[in-house]
């Protein structure tokens, strides 16, 4: 998978819309931010909850990894692209979007995936 991928699969979700800081694309919704795009670096980072974290780093330690310090420990975790699969990269980005939306947006879409 690749940038443009994360980039189309993201804004599929409900309300989502693109954004940036730190120089990187991100992508939002309710005006929080659920996943940083790093271009350069082939990757993006998720903001998952820390026991969906923990499931993924076991088992893909070879595509998911948190990242250091207090970031991780809240479920900030990275994503390798170039080994990705694609149903991969949906669910992790849809376990992002999850973890960011409003209660009542989760709620509308609690079928979604």
């Amino acid at each position: 998978m690749g940038p443009d991928d994360v980039r189309i699969l993201a804004l599929m979700l409900p309300e989502a819309v693109a954004g940036a800081h730190s120089g990187n694309p991100d992508f939002r919704v309710g005006g929080r931010v659920f996943a940083t795009l790093w271009v350069e670096e082939a990757r993006v980072v998720l903001r998952l909850a820390p026991a969906d974290q923990a499931a993924l780093c076991e088992a893909e330690p070879d595509l998911f990894a948190p990242l250091d310090g207090a970031w991780g420990r809240r479920g900030w975790t990275n994503l390798d692209l170039d080994l990705c699969a694609e149903e991969t990269l949906r669910a992790a980005l849809l376990g992002a979007w999850r973890m960011t939306a409003p209660a009542e947006l989760r709620a509308a879409y609690a079928d979604l995936g």
